[in-house]
């Protein structure tokens, strides 16, 4: 039986679930013969995270890393009442896909700093983790919304390249 959720008075087709995350389930979905991402938040509990509103933390740090000139999909329709998002599909591979499957990220190491750079400056951290990034057409895209204030602990080069690489020799 074909799922079919609504968002904002759109209809959008379910073709299969992409992740679920600490904040929500993400699904690819098809509107109009164009292919979307369509977040659902849920509140399962998290033992190593704290939130607050997800779905305008979700609106909140959008404008934040669009602020800070990191590419991100396009935020397309939320729906406070429902606690969804639609936002851009960013076709390709992820870094986490790239590693695991023995090839190396190294080429795309200057894209991820750059972004860290941005981030920096704008005092955020972004989600490094591998799954949260696509390379489409050779550029690199942070395809999560997740942004904190900055840490250096939670920094690209003290956390998150540890997950980019498989050997220090690699970075």
């Amino acid at each position: 039986m074909e799922e079919t959720r609504t968002v904002c008075d759109a209809s959008y087709r379910i073709i299969r679930l992409l992740g679920h995350g600490k904040g929500g389930y993400s699904y690819l979905a098809e509107r109009n013969g164009c292919e979307v991402v369509l977040k659902q938040i849920h509140h399962e509990p998290c033992s190593y995270y704290a939130f607050g509103n997800k779905i305008e933390a979700e609106r909140h740090d959008y404008e934040r890393l669009k602020n800070a000139g990191i590419r991100i999909p396009e935020l397309l329709a939320i729906d406070t009442e429902q606690e969804c998002i639609v936002k851009e599909y960013i076709e390709g591979e992820t870094v986490f896909e790239i590693v695991g499957s023995g090839r190396s990220a190294k080429a795309y190491l200057p894209d991820v700093r750059d972004m860290a750079a941005k981030a920096r400056t704008a005092g955020l951290n972004i989600d490094y983790y591998p799954t949260n990034f696509v390379v489409r057409d050779g550029l690199l895209w942070y395809v999560d919304y997740e942004c904190n204030a900055y840490s250096d602990e939670w920094s690209f080069e003290n956390w998150g390249i540890r997950y980019w690489v498989k050997a220090p020799e690699q970075s």
